[in-house]
């Protein structure tokens, strides 16, 4: 059956969701569900999505979406498509951006605005220890005795593998956003816990495929052809790390998979055309590793090479 709404984990799903003027109604009240009521946002601008370092040799941070609130307040918030090396490290290196450009020129007293980087995550960080499995994870620096140090600097993860309630089982407005975002490409008619809630009615509206004009369908389908890729090829990676694992044992396996998984992953982007950023966050490999993979042989491709 063809999908009647979008996939909301590819690219272009995603910021038609909540990176548009017309979606910003939708972006803060998901915004506002995961904040502190002392956090409410009331208006929101949206900011450019790549930050340069303060100097040339400085590396830049791409974001799916970059916004401001009203009163000042960063709002980094990142889809991620698949597990990475320093995948945490990333987002804490992200956070620097918005931090360094409050700096003033001359005199300045170093008051921040506060940072928060959301990062809807379609796997989870690892399995967990206990049959309780967390969706929602809320970060802050703490000190030794589990008090809040500082409060304006915010990172929270949703892992959305980890959201199992059905539509029935979704009572609060957070529930409900993250059930809209997991099944969103399932659904054929707006579900009945939607109906009335006139911001998700018109999330509806915008996510239907069939109201997109021809630009919009191709940049979804490229945008989509790059999510199934990613995931055929991690599918693999992972196929591949149970195998080596019984070869070579299983931590050691399971890494050795991976990589080769990565190398596959960057390979097939740079060969449809993804740029080398993006291709750096899907997979976590470095510039140079990606711009020294070649293309696939010949016999790699399914060909036979004929001796002369």
């Amino acid at each position: 059956m063809q999908a009647k709404y979008i996939n909301p984990y590819t690219d272009f799903g995603f910021k038609k969701i909540f990176g548009e003027e017309a979606s910003k109604p939708l972006l803060m009240e998901f915004l506002n569900c995961l904040l502190p009521e002392n956090n409410t946002i009331k208006n929101l601008s949206f900011k450019s999505t790549e930050q340069l370092g303060q100097t040339e040799a400085d590396r830049k941070a791409i974001y799916d979406i970059y916004c401001e609130s009203e009163t000042g307040e960063k709002f980094i918030v990142e889809l991620q498509k698949a597990k990475q090396n320093y995948f945490i490290d990333r987002t804490i290196y992200y956070s620097t951006f918005p931090i360094r450009e409050q700096a003033q020129k001359g005199e300045w007293d170093y008051k921040l605005k506060a940072v928060f980087c959301i990062g809807i995550l379609d796997f989870s960080f690892d399995e967990p220890k206990t049959k309780e499995k967390t969706v929602i994870h809320q970060v802050k620096l703490k000190n030794q005795e589990n008090n809040i140090f500082y409060d304006k600097l915010s990172y929270i993860y949703l892992e959305m593998p980890h959201f199992e309630l059905e539509e029935k089982d979704c009572k609060t407005k957070l529930e409900k956003f993250l059930y809209f975002l997991k099944h969103l490409e399932d659904f054929q008619n707006i579900p009945e816990i939607f109906r009335g809630e006139v911001l998700f009615e018109k999330a509806f509206e915008r996510a239907e495929i069939a109201k997109f004009n021809q630009a919009e369908i191709y940049n979804y389908e490229m945008s989509l052809k790059v999510f199934r890729d990613l995931k055929n090829t991690m599918d693999y990676a992972i196929e591949e790390a149970a195998r080596i694992g019984l070869e070579k044992g299983k931590e050691e396996g399971l890494k050795e998979g991976l990589e080769k998984g990565k190398l596959e992953i960057a390979r097939n982007a740079k060969e449809i055309g993804l740029d080398i950023q993006s291709i750096i966050k899907l997979t976590g490999l470095s510039q140079k590793e990606i711009e020294e993979l070649q293309p696939k042989s010949l016999s790699e491709l399914g060909f036979i090479k004929f001796q002369d």
